[in-house]
């Protein structure tokens, strides 16, 4: 049932173990038929990025963060969901989002999931700033069109 499905969301500085995470999520549980796991991960550019700087409206993120995935545990029938999101510098191969969905049928836990990427890419108050490997500081990275595109699908 919807209203008894576990919606984990935070947001830290710290990185997360998504084994431990999925196993938060589901421990005790035997209803579902199906785990999709999602771990976004900050990438070097071809060796020109040293880190990426992350910065949230905190307070606004952690509930736009809640809301997305309670609109996702209903429309796709999930049994539990999570979603943490780190903040600060991150290197590159470290991780940046984890999100995890179960739900009884595969389809769903994979819609769910997908569906909760799409909307913290387009809807969450997170910020980017690029540091460059040669010691210089980017700007804010601004939105991409591809990642407001992938939104519409689920309009």
């Amino acid at each position: 049932m919807a209203g008894d499905a576990p919606v984990i969301v935070r947001v830290q500085a710290d990185d997360f173990d998504a084994a431990l995470e999925t196993a938060r999520l589901t421990g005790g549980r035997g209803d579902a038929g199906a785990i999709v796991t999602f771990t976004g991960l900050c990438r070097d550019e071809g060796g020109l990025l040293a880190a990426l700087e992350l910065e949230h409206y905190p307070g606004m993120a952690e509930a736009e963060i809640t809301r997305i995935c309670r609109e996702a545990v209903t429309r796709f029938s999930l049994l539990g969901i999570a979603a943490i999101h780190r903040v600060g510098k991150i290197a590159p191969g470290e991780n940046i989002v984890l999100v995890i969905a179960t739900a009884a049928h595969r389809h769903a836990a994979f819609d769910g999931a997908s569906f909760v990427m799409d909307y913290l890419k387009t809807s969450a108050p997170f910020w980017k700033k690029e540091h460059f490997a040669d010691g210089r500081t980017g700007g804010w990275v601004d939105a991409k069109d591809s990642d407001d595109r992938a939104r519409e699908k689920w309009a």
